[in-house]
């Protein structure tokens, strides 16, 4: 139940009934996600963190918020799925894009894009919020293909960090939809 409704209009509504279907999971909430506590960020590379908010396996896709504490790179690499992002702090772009995401910010990256992710020194740490759809097909210098990073990667990387950090490697289980 959330908080009690003081002078709010609809107060005395009640909530629905058996408001899940039969075979529906409850949504994942999490509070204060885009957190300082680093035990939360998943080394993604040496400079940028992953914090996995949503994990669906059925669709290969996941929803987390990037972090980087300082100057970061998340190496070259191509979506061919969508992807969407919101800047909560800090400041981020891609080298191929000729604009820099700030707080507040909304970013859609189309299928069919590659580009080279960094994080920008700044007063706060660079936080955005990613839905990413899909795999991330890594580049070469050349932006030829090198490798993949996909759903089955990121449960593994975060398991392993979650259980190394004292979080335990099942927490990544209760982010599954």
């Amino acid at each position: 139940m959330p908080e009690a409704a003081d002078n709010e209009f609809w107060k005395n509504l009640q909530p629905i009934r058996n408001s899940l279907k039969p075979d529906a999971q409850p949504e994942v909430y999490l509070s204060q996600v885009a957190t300082d506590d680093d035990r939360y960020y998943v080394p993604f590379t040496e400079t940028v963190g992953s914090r996995p908010l949503w994990i669906n396996v059925k669709d290969n896709s996941w929803a987390d918020i990037l972090r980087a504490k300082e100057a970061g790179l998340v190496n070259r690499h191509y979506h061919p799925h969508e992807v969407f992002a919101y800047t909560i702090s800090g400041k981020w772009g891609y080298l191929e894009r000729p604009w820099t995401a700030r707080a507040g910010d909304f970013v859609y990256e189309s299928p069919g894009e590659g580009h080279t992710l960094v994080a920008y020194e700044s007063d706060e740490p660079m936080k955005a919020f990613f839905i990413v759809k899909g795999p991330l097909i890594w580049l070469d210098e050349n932006g030829e293909p090198d490798g993949y990073f996909d759903v089955h990667d990121y449960i593994e990387l975060c398991r392993t960090h979650y259980e190394k950090v004292g979080i335990g490697a099942e927490y990544v289980d209760s982010l599954f939809r």
